[in-house]
């Protein structure tokens, strides 16, 4: 078997992204190089590059007088950038209904079925678990993996609010049934439902009440200025 050599700055790249989707690293919180230097046992250089590329993909800022932080975002950006990984999903969900084989379908079904266990139990821990799963069947079916990538890197830049969105809006029910209503347009292979069904499932809230709701609970020190 070939073995794949990761270099380093890739590595550290991937291991900081994650650190910002799950939140552990939050919006505003500083980058500590020399902490990653000590962890990483490498030298400036591919912590440099790590951290270059992680800016320009808009996850870490570079403050004035050095250091780089994790990007926060005005509420006009992140309302932007979700209503755009909105439609992206239902494009996903669309090509999707159009190229899923027969047993792509069974797998996504099982996935969603079993999930409902966790919904049961009101374990969200699981649901988020489950909730990845789900998705990542969907862009697999795409064919498109340019399609994905961007997908990836908006959920990944807006990780944390939409953690704190389902925290304050969601219930673990309804995402379940959003979930029931793309499968049924996939079985149904109807790419339009689909796609409908999955912009209504990634939207922040379904009414003026819901997406206030979400605004005035989003901790004020998350938000750019």
């Amino acid at each position: 078997m070939k073995t794949v050599f990761i270099k380093a700055s890739e590595k550290i790249r991937r291991l900081i992204e994650h650190d910002i989707k799950s939140g552990v690293l939050l919006p505003g919180d500083s980058i500590d190089e020399a902490q990653l230097e000590s962890q990483h046992q490498v030298s400036k250089t591919p912590i440099r590059e790590a951290l270059i590329q992680l800016q320009s993909e808009g996850l870490i800022n570079s403050l004035p007088r050095g250091g780089m932080i994790v990007a926060k975002m005005s509420l006009q950006q992140l309302l932007s950038l979700w209503e755009l990984l909105a439609e992206l999903e239902g494009a996903a969900a669309k090509l999707c209904c159009q190229r899923i084989t027969a047993q792509e379908l069974r797998t996504l079904s099982t996935i969603h079925q079993t999930s409902e266990a966790l919904v049961q139990g009101q374990d969200a821990t699981g649901w988020q678990a489950s909730n990845l799963q789900f998705h990542e069947a969907i862009y697999q079916a795409t064919r498109n993996p340019y399609l994905r990538q961007e997908v990836l890197r908006i959920r990944t830049r807006t990780g944390y609010y939409r953690m704190h969105a389902f925290g304050a809006l969601g219930h673990l029910q309804a995402s379940f049934e959003q979930h029931e209503a793309v499968v049924n347009a996939l079985k149904a292979q109807d790419p339009e439902l689909a796609a409908k069904a999955m912009s209504q499932h990634m939207r922040p809230a379904t009414d003026a009440s819901g997406l206030t709701n979400f605004i005035v609970n989003i901790p004020k020190e998350s938000l750019a200025a």
